[in-house]
């Protein structure tokens, strides 16, 4: 396997956000979006000894101007506000003290990643960061999302560093909502969205969604490793091929793991590598691998950190730490009638 230079955007100031727990105070259930999902993951990022082979990149304070090239101003000001409590803003969305600095570096990373990216400083990166993002829209954050990463870095690659074409691939559990809407009339972007059918956000995800450049791929509950297979060689491949984007963004967020509690997918840590091999042949043939990463949700801290750490070694072209799935879940094998039906739906 071909080394690569790749770049890491990690910044501890991101565990400042804090969602609030569930529950009367005498039950505070720990909320899912939390610190400990890039806290255990940095562990294992250690444990490993991959942070030896790959370049830190700075987490940068994304510039507001910035951020209003995809959002509404007034959305800007609420998402920066700092409360001296948590608040909520919108469904699944709070912001309190932290918060503020975490999205503005979640965000402001990924613009460096891309920055170093396309100017050939490193191959490819990875940006752990949070709040995830991807479910923000233009005015409206949401499940968990404040501030939308990926799209903000599409649309500043193009008007900032000459991407005149970006691919966003988005395969978290939950489906991108946020970055198809922001993006659903230009045809400039592409989004593509492998995600589980009818999950959340209600409603939305489906083959009928209008649009410029968006390709949709909701799968059935269940699927795993060899369904998702199915739909990248099926549609996720074919369709980047045909954009022949400058830039490959992935909307990379775990919960389609076996042991998530927020999705309903079969996926295991050899799953998520296979994905992120995918991913990483499509941008070498189609953008000269030029390829961003930002960490979207996943909230199973037995399967995250592993998860993660597999997508950072196949981006870095290194072997894997783990040849079978560390977690041990229960998963079926092969493709069923039902998922093959859906992809070829999608196709």
């Amino acid at each position: 396997m071909a080394r690569r230079r790749t770049g890491l955007v990690f910044d501890e100031r991101c565990f400042g956000h804090r969602n609030p727990p569930g529950g009367p105070p005498w039950l505070a259930i720990p909320p899912f979006e939390r610190p400990e999902r890039l806290a255990a993951t940095f562990r294992a990022l250690e444990g490993s000894g991959i942070l030896r082979h790959v370049e830190r990149l700075p987490a940068r304070s994304a510039p507001r101007a910035a951020l209003e090239l995809v959002h509404d101003a007034s959305h800007v000001e609420r998402v920066l506000a700092e409360p001296r409590a948590t608040l909520r803003l919108d469904h699944e969305a709070w912001i309190g003290p932290g918060s503020a600095t975490a999205a503005l570096l979640a965000v402001g990373g990924t613009l460096e990643a891309v920055a170093g990216v396309v100017a050939g400083d490193v191959d490819n990166a990875f940006v752990l960061a949070r709040p995830p993002g991807h479910h923000a829209e233009a005015a409206r954050p949401m499940g968990f999302c404040l501030l939308n990463a990926t799209a903000v870095a599409a649309r500043w690659a193009q008007l900032a560093r000459g991407a005149t074409r970006v691919a966003i691939l988005d395969w978290d559990v939950h489906h991108g909502n946020g970055t198809e809407g922001i993006f659903r009339d230009d045809a400039s972007v592409l989004t593509i969205s492998l995600h589980q059918e009818g999950l959340y956000p209600p409603g939305t995800g489906g083959l009928d969604a209008s649009g410029e450049a968006i390709v949709n791929v909701p799968l059935p509950a269940g699927t795993g490793d060899a369904g998702y297979e199915l739909a990248f060689e099926r549609v996720v491949e074919p369709a980047v091929r045909a954009f022949a984007p400058d830039l490959l963004l992935i909307g990379a967020g775990q919960d389609a793991a076996a042991s998530d509690p927020l999705g309903r997918m079969a996926v295991t840590v050899p799953g998520f590598r296979s994905w992120a091999e995918r991913a990483v042949a499509l941008a070498e043939e189609c953008c000269g691998g030029r390829l961003v990463a930002f960490l979207e949700g996943g909230y199973s801290l037995r399967h995250l950190p592993a998860a993660n750490l597999a997508i950072l070694e196949v981006l870095a072209g290194l072997p894997p730490s783990f040849e079978d799935d560390p977690v041990g879940c229960d998963v079926p094998t092969g493709v069923r009638e039902i998922e093959r039906a859906a992809v070829e739906a999608a196709a």
